[in-house]
């Protein structure tokens, strides 16, 4: 009877390792689905190539962005007390 049971533990132990490595092939496979592939950065510095972008072109591109967003510009020199934004 203890023969028995010996062998059906080894046997469960061994079942149990196999699905650990199947469980953990499984998450492996899964998190690379997951994970974004790392393409290379592309530069955007050719397209514009031959053409002036002026500091007018910038500020109506950000008007444009941000018009329902009230901006505030950082204080270049911001003391205690009177906060790091102003109006």
């Amino acid at each position: 009877m203890k023969q028995a049971t010996v062998a059906d533990s080894s046997d469960i132990l061994h079942k149990l390792e196999s699905i650990e490595k199947e469980l953990s092939g499984i998450k492996l496979a899964i998190l690379k689905r997951l994970t974004p592939a790392r393409n290379k950065v592309v530069s955007l510095r050719g397209m514009i190539k031959g053409i002036d972008v002026t500091d007018d072109d910038i500020a109506a591109a950000k008007h444009s962005l941000y018009s329902a967003i009230k901006l505030f510009a950082y204080s270049s020199k911001p003391s205690i007390g009177s906060g790091l934004l102003k109006k």
